[in-house]
């Protein structure tokens, strides 16, 4: 199916189900004569609109699979129809608690089609809006990650390797061709998290060659957490974060640990740095790239990908939680 009509997220759902109880809270009020009748009217209208809705929701995401290769035009005719018929399974509920004159089922057809009508509209829009912030965010990321002073000290690590130790020089030099493979691709798919941790590490194995005993890495993975999707090339910059305020502004490096674990239906991602106690705050960046690495998780995953951070006691900490 289209990604516009993304009917599956738990967001989405939440979102249409409270959009349309607001529309029916409103459009009782116009019959009630005070405020027990209109919990009255609003408890036996609910009983018809909330299977209706959820009814088109489960429906229009189970039909994923087949409607994949439609155009988006016929996605768009099919759920709409498929609110009419939504409309008045509604009204058909409502008949059995009361009779219902003949232009109530024109009525509920009519508004089924209208407020499918929204739904669609809104998630078009919704994906419009998507795009132009996760190409943003991705300049943003781009441009914070290959940072000319970056690509210069590991050319120059490399060099200074090239006769001493070659093989070093030319493991060096593949993570870092690597690295640039994966950050000038044009694809925005989402990635695994094992693909993000691949090129982590070989971030991390460059930065090794540079700081020696200053950089002391820990991993703690649990792979059935590898299959969990990301935006593409977003745990390179929170550790390059770990790296920048963490190993470069002390005399002695850092320690940094990157954990994943499967809880559930989730996975839990943290990485955990020392900062040094020189650290000032006219040393602190600006948190440009933690707010693009948040909106584009949000941009993903919506209210199911959480993301935070804090420091306490000279340990900063960021913390994720994505659904598998």
């Amino acid at each position: 199916m289209n990604p516009t009509l993304n009917t599956c997220s738990i967001g989405t759902v939440l979102r249409a189900v409270l959009f349309i109880q607001c529309c029916v809270a409103v459009g009782v009020m116009f019959s009630a004569t005070n405020a027990t009748d209109w919990m009255l009217r609003f408890a036996l209208v609910t009983a018809g609109t909330l299977p209706a809705t959820l009814g088109w929701l489960l429906i229009s995401c189970l039909g994923q699979r087949w409607m994949l290769h439609w155009s988006p035009p016929f996605q768009y005719g099919l759920l709409l129809i498929l609110g009419t018929a939504c409309g008045l399974y509604g009204c058909t509920v409502l008949a059995w608690f009361t009779p219902l004159p003949r232009p109530a089922w024109v009525a509920s057809a009519l508004t089924g089609l209208m407020l499918s009508s929204l739904l669609v509209a809104w998630l078009v829009m919704r994906h419009r809006e998507q795009m132009p912030a996760d190409t943003t965010a991705r300049l943003a990321e781009l441009q914070a990650r290959i940072r000319p002073h970056f690509l210069f000290n590991t050319l120059n690590s490399a060099i200074a390797l090239v006769r001493a130790e070659p093989a070093k020089a030319e493991s060096m030099l593949e993570d870092l061709g690597d690295l640039f493979r994966q950050a000038l691709k044009d694809s925005g798919e989402p990635v695994t998290l094992g693909d993000e941790i691949y090129l982590a590490q070989r971030y991390l194995a460059i930065e090794q060659v540079r700081f020696g005993e200053r950089l002391r890495v820990q991993w703690l993975l649990d792979e059935s957490a590898n299959r969990a999707k990301l935006p593409p090339l977003l745990l390179q910059p929170l550790v390059e974060n770990a790296v920048r305020h963490g190993v470069e502004r002390g005399i002695e490096g850092a320690d940094i640990a990157i954990f994943t674990q499967r809880r559930g239906s989730s996975v839990v991602i943290k990485i955990r740095n020392t900062v040094p106690e020189t650290s000032d705050r006219s040393t602190k960046g600006h948190g440009m790239a933690l707010q693009n690495v948040r909106q584009r998780l949000a941009l993903l995953h919506d209210v199911q990908g959480r993301f935070n951070y804090h420091q306490k006691n000279g340990v900063y900490r960021v913390r994720m939680e994505i659904p598998i």
